[in-house]
């Protein structure tokens, strides 16, 4: 991961930094967020994640397979702020990139990339909805749209809502490419209280728009 900061100036002459540019270590998926929000432990991000025990047979495939990196506005950033606990009401930002097996190129659909994160479409969320103590109640969805940039590129954005146990209604902005030749799906979710997002969503539409896959070339 590549990490850049953009400085602006004053007429004092002092700068300050005013958004951290993300970018994956091939140069082709990148996005932004304010300055101020800071980097969430990538082990404490990969356990929330991957799974508990990082030395596994299975998670140790999995980091092949998938690069993750988080932001998060709270003063303690925490994975656990991905869902809205104990965020105090503070944005947070998860990006992921994950290459595709053959039975899994075989099988992705828009609704796989609605559902690359959270449960979004009714049938996933059905399943869900059966697992004993799930904390992701009162699904709302508040926006969805087919994104069709070019280079042969397809996504989709789709924005909603969860109540969420212990944590209220939260928001959740999701968008999702899938890689030209069909191998990797980047996304992109953005979080906050719904309230907070009501209140700050130019910032978060911001963010979101920054978001940009380029076509693999060479």
């Amino acid at each position: 991961m590549v990490v850049v900061s953009t400085m602006v100036g004053g007429l004092t002459g002092c700068a300050r930094a005013e958004f951290t540019y993300v970018r994956h270590d091939d140069g082709q998926t990148y996005f932004k967020v304010p300055a101020a929000w800071q980097k969430v432990d990538q082990t404490a991000l990969d356990k929330a994640t991957i799974g508990a025990d990082l030395e596994s047979a299975t998670a140790q495939l999995r980091k092949q397979l998938i690069w993750s990196t988080a932001y998060d506005a709270h003063s303690k950033p925490s994975p656990d702020h991905l869902l809205g606990y104990g965020t105090e009401d503070e944005p947070f930002v998860f990006a992921r990139i994950a290459k595709l097996l053959p039975e899994e190129q075989d099988a992705l659909s828009l609704n796989s990339m609605r559902n690359s994160v959270l449960p979004v479409t009714e049938t996933v969320r059905k399943e869900y909805a059966e697992i004993p103590g799930y904390p992701l109640k009162d699904f709302e969805l508040l926006a969805d749209e087919v994104l069709q940039p070019g280079d042969g590129l397809r996504g989709v954005h789709v924005r909603f809502n969860y109540a969420i146990e212990g944590a209220g209604t939260e928001t959740f902005d999701l968008t999702s490419y899938l890689a030209q030749d069909g191998k990797q799906i980047s996304t992109l979710l953005i979080r906050c209280s719904a309230a907070c997002y009501r209140k700050r969503a130019g910032e978060f539409d911001r963010i979101a728009q920054s978001f940009k896959v380029k076509r693999l070339t060479g």
